[in-house]
């Protein structure tokens, strides 16, 4: 008798039978919060999961749409007492659906358009100039577009290590000033930084939205090309959760599997690493109200929430402000906000206002997908703010205190 799920890598009745269903989640659940329906809750989707693996279960329209309206920004995964991992039991579960259910052209046509373009810097930075036309498209400058990053910068006197740096797809077409920021803030802290043009792309794009294959074959250009080095530094939050993950894709991998463990626990967000670290390179002073955004790929999926806030506190005459909600995701979530456009607009205008009513200059935030989102929607309600990423700030007071070098 068949069944909703395959065996490939189907999501783990272990994992599924951890939910207790005791509602923790649910305040949480952006999905649950804009429509209080049970089954658009991590534990209604579980649900919906057990069900998926039963003998004689169909892969239905309406499972699909419920496991399609999850954002993944695992903010259920902060909340669960009980340990559920509910990361793994959605990637799976949407890898399942992505191979068994038939999709709409329509569906095809977006999905095959996104992966062709997104995971391609170099498709990404033809596109540069265009960009800036569409809603949620980056101030993209030209020249900064363009720009490629050296290989390597030098540590400063006081060295600390060496790192590798994943300079990204998204990132480094749309946000190479934030990339250039970090290679140097790193350097003055005295990290020698080795960034090299390959990977492309680590494959978090399509790992979050179910194409594991394409995902599972970036993750090992990934591990290839950085694996002799002690710490490899990202600064994308969804890069960096996906790159933690790889121990699961790669789990029935018998040549990557281990290669994949040992890669995992070198992962480090660039925020994460100097905010565990006393400075060493001088500030200069840089005088603002700002509000602080977690990511939530960084903040539930990788639990790193305090280090960027240390990180930002080291900056003289920055004030740090917390916005109400804050772990409620933006609605940016990878390409949710091109697959489900409206409550990705719903979710990031409720963004916006949080961020707007704390009365900040301007925001910080360690992610693409989230200084594109909360951008356009401050700018959608008539105060637009500037998005900074964390390292682009720390970099600026580094470089006025004279201590950074070009």
């Amino acid at each position: 008798m068949s069944r909703a799920f395959d065996t490939e890598r189907a999501p783990e009745l272990d994992l599924i039978d951890d939910c207790v269903h005791c509602g923790f989640c649910l305040p949480t659940c952006p999905t649950y919060a804009l429509w209080g329906e049970e089954m658009d809750s991590p534990r209604g989707r579980i649900v919906l999961m057990k069900a998926g693996l039963e003998e004689g279960s169909e892969l239905s329209p309406e499972m699909v749409e419920h496991w399609d309206r999850c954002l993944g920004c695992m903010a259920c995964v902060t909340a669960c007492p009980s340990g559920v991992q509910y990361d793994k039991l959605i990637e799976d579960t949407r890898a399942q659906v992505e191979r068994r259910h038939p999709r709409t052209f329509r569906e095809r046509l977006q999905r095959r358009a996104v992966f062709a373009l997104f995971p391609h810097p170099g498709r990404l930075r033809a596109l540069a100039p265009l960009a800036r036309l569409h809603p949620l498209g980056p101030r993209v400058r030209l020249r900064s577009a363009l720009r490629h990053l050296p290989a390597r910068f030098p540590a400063a006197e006081k060295r600390r290590g060496t790192v590798a740096f994943l300079q990204g797809c998204v990132q480094r077409a749309f946000f190479g000033d934030v990339n250039e920021a970090t290679a140097r803030s790193l350097a003055a802290e005295g990290f020698e930084v080795h960034a090299p043009r390959s990977p492309r792309c680590c494959g978090a794009l399509q790992l979050h939205a179910g194409e594991d294959g394409p995902a599972r074959e970036l993750a090992r250009a990934t591990i290839a090309a950085f694996e002799h080095h002690d710490l490899v530094v990202v600064n994308a939050a969804g890069c960096g959760s996906a790159m933690r993950d790889y121990p699961h894709l790669l789990r029935d991998d018998p040549v990557w599997a281990e290669r994949a463990e040992r890669f995992s626990v070198k992962v480090r967000d660039a925020t994460e690493l100097l905010g565990e670290l006393e400075p060493q390179a001088p500030r200069a002073e840089l005088p603002m109200r700002l509000a602080y955004h977690d990511a939530c790929h960084l903040a539930h999926a990788q639990g790193v929430r305090e280090q960027p806030r240390r990180l930002l506190r080291s900056i003289p005459g920055l004030e740090l402000l917390e916005p109400p909600d804050w772990e409620i995701c933006c609605g940016s979530a990878g390409i949710y906000n091109l697959v489900q456009p409206g409550a990705a607009r719903e979710l990031g205008e409720r963004k916006a206002r949080n961020l707007l009513d704390t009365g900040a200059e301007a925001v910080a935030a360690a992610n693409p997908g989230c200084v594109l989102q909360i951008t356009a929607h401050t700018k959608r309600l008539g105060r637009e703010l500037r998005v900074f990423h964390p390292m682009e700030l720390l970099w600026k007071s580094i470089e006025e205190a004279g201590d950074g070098k070009r």
